[in-house]
């Protein structure tokens, strides 16, 4: 559900067209790169509180600040909402939590370096504005009305989607973050076997990397309660996948499955229509 909303669109009219970009994304083994997406939490350095999204401390503050380094600015409705730099770009979560999505890179050494570069780039910045950044799987001092929003369309859709389909979805959108991968594939069933050991290490990598034990300033008796918030979040677009492992599998039921999946909204325009 993350990632940034600012992409060139294309009008669907087929299912085919949907097959055609998947299978367009295979690559050659040579030419495999890997793509991170990092989160963290930003918090004012004088009382813990996150920061709002304006004024001379706040997340689009921030955002300009990073133009410094050689980032084009995003807007919407006039705002900064996310930046671009080649291929690596920054977003907004819900709650002002700022995501480096990162570029297509060769391999964990050049993501490291990316990932320092990120942070220090991001430190000069806000730290002479008293505002720091926490990695952490969930906020783990404030309740959920003490959460900023960001003036992004799509999320205020979502804001009102979520308290119909699940109790902890607005949880979800404002007070957790997270890291993730993005993995290239060389055929169908390359990407069906990477999906499928990906989905099967994921209780596993749920544990190793376990960091979200407080709650609103108390211990919550879980290791990682992001992932408790997913288990009631949105049934329809979360939880263990089974067909993925089922005979067959491939493209055309991974954009069955899609097809299947409730609409948030579309783009048209520029603007988000409700659906």
């Amino acid at each position: 559900m993350s990632g940034p909303s600012h992409v060139e669109q294309e009008v669907l009219h087929s299912r085919e067209q949907l097959l055609r970009y998947l299978t367009s994304g295979t690559r050659p083994r040579s030419d495999w790169r890997i793509g991170t997406e990092h989160e963290k939490f930003g918090f004012r350095h004088d009382d813990l509180r996150p920061p709002p999204f304006d004024g001379e401390a706040g997340i689009e503050a921030v955002l300009n600040g990073l133009v410094q380094y050689g980032w084009e600015p995003v807007r919407e409705g006039g705002r900064t909402i996310a930046l671009t730099r080649g291929d690596a770009s920054v977003s907004l979560e819900p709650a002002g939590q700022l995501e480096l999505s990162g570029a297509p890179l060769r391999n964990l050494h050049e993501t490291c370096r990316e990932a320092a570069s990120h942070l220090h780039e991001l430190r000069s910045v806000a730290e002479p504005m008293g505002v720091g950044f926490l990695g952490m799987g969930f906020q783990p001092i404030w309740k959920r009305e003490d959460m900023p929003w960001m003036p992004k369309g799509r999320y205020a859709i979502m804001r009102r989607y979520m308290p119909t389909v699940g109790n902890l979805g607005l949880d979800m959108m404002t007070r957790t973050a997270t890291v993730q991968v993005n993995l290239d594939v060389e055929s169908e069933a390359d990407m069906v076997r990477k999906f499928r050991v990906g989905l099967a290490l994921q209780p596993v990598a749920t544990a190793l990397f376990a960091d979200s034990p407080f709650t609103e300033g108390k211990p919550n008796g879980f290791l990682s309660y992001r992932s408790h918030i997913w288990t009631d979040t949105d049934p329809h677009r979360t939880g263990m996948l089974d067909f993925v492992f089922e005979d067959g599998f491939g493209y055309e039921r991974w954009v069955d499955y899609l097809l299947d999946v409730p609409m948030y909204f579309v783009l048209r325009e520029g603007e988000y229509l409700d659906l």
